[in-house]
């Protein structure tokens, strides 16, 4: 279902006909290669470097019989070409061909993502600005703790998809790899500066070391920051429907005209968007864990890695990028409400402000526990008030917090009145924003 959505330059890079070009782009640097070191001729190499090609639906046919992909690969290339086909596929086994190749499918298709990512943290960044100052209430285990912005809220996000961002580009090294070591990589049959000749035409490196095939863990370390990358993603997404809760209703997303949210309700307008992130961040974790799997092969190699992966690379590449664009839309486009913000930081009367009563007693020479004692049984009667439906704001535009604190002579009697009420101002809360957005975003 997501690829009927998917963006046309990443599902491009994992359809069959990218698969086979891929291929044939190795096999012709192959020849290339031979040719510079001298076993290729001029001539044959031109040809095959002019006029070799593939036929998918041949490959097909031939595959039904040899049940071999790349051998029906090279087959139906030979068959494009004359007496020089026999320079196609020389020296190398089939993993050469098919890890070189994929390396070069994962390289672009990462480059991909990493561009998704920065357009990502461009439309977070231009939020978090907007509400550097909007001030709302921050939770903790759900419940109302102190005051902070959402401009706070989004800076961790850009934050957090910045250490992915780094991660990835440092994982984009780790998969350019590619390797023309022959059957069981000791390089037998094929030079070593082949093998460098080709990597560097390809825009890859040779691996160090290899056996028949690229070692997986690369692919695992891939698979494992797309994980970690789509948890964040997946973070974003829960906090948004949090948000729209209706008794929150601090932020939803965007409703178009027309837009329907229920077949029976007309009322309803649902959080689907961030719903179907979640759902594609669940997705895109699930692929980790056969990479990991992957890395331990048989011996020199087996192909059990082989069917695991014609799911994982193109579905977590093509669900990755989708993700992240619908991400991308679902911010930019986010509604904001601010008024509800403040309306929610006074729904408990002022208790945001406890841990700032609290800290002004042990300069009085009150012991952390007596203080603890004072703040906390003057809470605990808001609670009850508020059970009981009582006003959280009086017609003074006093909270039932500051009330309750102003008529206990015990606190009073150790820090004053206007010392009180100076602990129920917002900006002690908020002066700090502007130097945590210089070391965020610079």
């Amino acid at each position: 279902m997501v690829e009927r959505y998917a963006r046309e330059e990443m599902k491009r890079l994992w359809d069959m006909n990218a698969k086979y070009s891929a291929w044939l782009e190795v096999e012709k640097a192959l020849v290339r290669g031979w040719n510079k070191l001298g076993l290729i001729p001029d001539d044959d190499c031109e040809k095959i470097c002019k006029n070799a090609k593939f036929d998918i639906a041949r490959i097909d046919e031939i595959e039904a019989i040899t049940k071999h992909d790349l051998i029906a690969f090279t087959t139906s290339v030979a068959e494009s070409l004359g007496e020089e086909s026999r320079w196609v596929h020389y020296g190398i086994t089939s993993s050469d061909c098919i890890d070189t190749a994929v390396a070069l499918q994962m390289r672009d298709s990462l480059k991909i993502i990493l561009e998704d990512i920065k357009q990502v943290r461009d439309a977070i960044k231009v939020r978090a600005y907007q509400h550097k100052d909007t001030l709302m209430v921050g939770r903790s285990h759900g419940i109302h703790g102190e005051p902070i912005t959402f401009g706070l809220v989004l800076a961790i996000w850009y934050d957090e998809l910045g250490r992915h961002l780094k991660a990835l580009e440092s994982t984009l090294e780790v998969i350019s790899v590619g390797q023309l070591s022959g059957a069981m990589g000791n390089l037998a049959h094929t030079p070593m500066e082949l093998e460098e000749l080709v990597c560097k035409e390809l825009g890859l490196k040779p691996a160090p070391v290899s056996n028949q095939v690229i070692q997986r863990d690369r692919y695992a370390r891939l698979m494992s920051d797309l994980a970690l990358l789509a948890s964040s993603c997946e973070k974003i997404a829960i906090e948004v429907r949090h948000l729209q809760r209706t008794e929150v209703y601090e932020a939803e997303e965007y409703f178009e005209v027309g837009q329907k949210g229920s077949s029976a309700m007309p009322h309803k307008r649902n959080p689907i968007l961030s719903e179907n992130i979640t759902g594609l961040c669940r997705m895109i974790r699930g692929y980790a864990l056969p990479a990991m799997e992957n890395v331990a092969l048989w011996h020199e190699r087996d192909i059990s890695h082989s069917s695991v992966e014609r799911f994982i690379l193109p579905d977590s590449f093509i669900t990755t990028d989708f993700m992240l664009m619908r991400l991308k839309g679902l911010l930019e486009k986010l509604v904001v409400y601010p008024k509800n913000m403040m309306k929610n930081l006074n729904l408990t009367g002022g208790l945001v402000f406890s841990q700032r009563i609290l800290l002004e007693l042990p300069k009085k020479g009150v012991s952390r526990e007596d203080a603890y004692k004072i703040v906390q049984r003057n809470a605990m009667k808001v609670w009850g008030d508020l059970q009981e439906g009582k006003a959280a704001i009086n017609e003074k535009g006093e909270s039932l917090y500051l009330q309750y604190l102003l008529a206990d002579s015990d606190l009073t009697g150790l820090i004053g009145e206007a010392a009180i009420r100076e602990c129920f101002e917002f900006s002690y809360y908020t002066k700090n924003v502007d130097s945590i957005f210089k070391r965020v975003f610079g």
